[in-house]
């Protein structure tokens, strides 16, 4: 198949249980929960995302007519002076929706030049099998299919969601709430540690790419 691709760049992961970590970011075009488009968002499932993950322009965007052509632009971002096989390679897929493009051809690409492959995703959509980190941040009002996976990360405050039943619901080993952005932030930053102090089976995640100018 091929890839619509928003943007690929390198940097550091923001947020979450690989915070600080190294890694390339693919960002795929197109959501299942919301169109992107301003004029639809208060019609949306999801109606906070802060990314712009419509079109193929952003810096290295475009359609990737097969996996391996994807894989090798991927690569193409990560320091020359590491060897793969050092262990440090690190490719996150996020969007957008990544699972409705990411596909087994396309993880057996990125596992072929020595990435470990972590998932961003909203969790409406089952994980194809051999992906090596898997981040669901599910979203009140959609379905919850993928409840299983290395992290949890819950957008907070959340109406919908309750927040005993969401730290036992699903497989995960890792529990994050994240507060929601926005002209609230810092009520909301509030809201997570006053929580996360509740009941420690919750972590605080903030959002540190933002807090650090980095992208």
């Amino acid at each position: 198949m091929s890839y619509s691709v928003r943007e690929i760049f390198y940097t550091l992961q923001g947020e979450g249980g690989q915070a600080g970590m190294a890694a390339v970011f693919c960002r795929f075009a197109g959501c299942n929960l919301w169109s992107g488009r301003e004029q639809d968002r208060s019609g949306a499932v999801c109606q906070f995302c802060d990314t712009d993950f419509v079109g193929t322009d952003g810096s290295l965007g475009g359609k990737y007519a097969h996996a391996a052509l994807l894989a090798a632009q991927i690569e193409a971002q990560w320091p020359a002076g590491d060897a793969p096989e050092a262990g440090h390679r690190l490719v996150v897929l996020t969007g957008g929706e990544p699972l409705l493009q990411v596909d087994e051809d396309l993880i057996a690409a990125l596992h072929a030049r020595r990435f470990r492959i972590a998932v961003e995703t909203n969790g409406s959509l089952a994980a194809p099998p051999g992906l090596d980190w898997i981040c669901v941040s599910p979203k009140a009002g959609a379905p919850w299919v993928q409840q299983e996976g290395q992290e949890l990360k819950l957008v907070w405050p959340q109406p919908g969601f309750e927040l005993d039943a969401m730290a036992s619901t699903g497989r995960f080993a890792q529990r994050f709430l994240q507060p929601m952005d926005g002209p609230a932030q810092a009520h909301n930053i509030q809201a997570c540690i006053d929580a996360c102090m509740a009941d420690p089976r919750w972590r605080l995640s903030l959002q540190t790419h933002k807090i650090s100018g980095i992208r």
